[in-house]
């Protein structure tokens, strides 16, 4: 079964909203945010064929990539470099030697390097339009996180290792009365398979070493239970527009990614 972008004659539009600039070091007050589309595994991708006027089946649609993705997972892990219509994949094996070395050094192993192909690419310039919609009337959002330890964005917090969120109205503060539920909170998935598990609470950052409205530097704390799935909630009483003004009652955001715990 091939992809072939040059089928659809289609000139795709994505509805994007203004939200206000998140990175330290921006220089203009606004960044634009797509407005998602509810997400797809496998299953949800091969059920809207129809929709795109596909003539495969949905079925074989969906047993299709669900064999092609798993070949290709064993494929990039025996060292082949796969070519796609829609991403390059390769492994890259980190760090600097010697020339002595018999195996890789502690806490080091093989990465995947993944790559936008440049079929797609092209695809993205010439029929991906934005339709601009205004701005975005939140109450601060969680854009990113970087777990430092894996060098992973927006999938893993390892378990006391550093995690740097980057967002907007991020600045946790509070006056005596809130203390117990203001600050970073990781919420374990609710439908994820480990969610049954006894003593799944949400857990507390316990150490934020950088407390600032759009960087927010913390230990990812010792209650995370290794392999779970976890969302992000902060509660704040500071002000989205003066962060050392206190509101008469916290805020709160979520982030709409999801981090799966592991040790170092």
């Amino acid at each position: 079964m091939a992809i072939d972008f040059v089928v659809k004659d289609v000139i795709h539009r994505i509805v994007v909203k203004f939200i206000h600039a998140f990175l330290p070091d921006a220089k203009k007050p606004y960044n634009l945010r797509a407005v998602y589309q509810p997400e797809l595994d496998i299953h949800g991708i091969a059920s809207k064929a129809a929709v795109y006027n596909m003539q495969t089946s949905p079925k074989v649609i969906e047993e299709g990539l669900t064999a092609g993705m798993e070949l290709m997972f064993y494929l990039a892990a025996d060292g082949y470099k796969l070519k796609t219509p829609l991403f390059n994949l390769r492994i890259r094996v980190p760090g600097e030697y010697d020339g002595s070395e018999t195996h890789l050094p502690h806490g080091v192993y093989p990465e995947a390097r993944l790559q936008v192909a440049a079929p797609f690419r092209r695809y993205l310039k010439n029929k991906v339009g934005l339709l601009f919609s205004g701005f975005a009337h939140e109450l601060g959002i969680i854009s990113e996180a970087l777990d430092v330890a894996s060098g992973l964005h927006e999938e893993a917090a390892t378990i006391g290792n550093l995690l740097t969120i980057h967002g907007y109205g991020l600045k946790i503060d509070c006056n005596e009365e809130y203390q117990d539920m203001v600050g970073l909170f990781f919420d374990p998935v609710e439908d994820s398979p480990q969610a049954g598990c006894p003593h799944m609470g949400p857990v507390k950052a316990e150490i934020i070493a950088v407390n600032e409205p759009r960087t927010l530097k913390l230990i990812v704390p010792a209650g995370l239970q290794p392999e779970k799935t976890y969302s992000l909630r902060l509660v704040t009483q500071s002000s989205l527009n003066h962060s050392s003004t206190l509101l008469k009652t916290p805020r709160e955001l979520r982030s709409d990614f999801n981090l799966t715990a592991q040790h170092n």
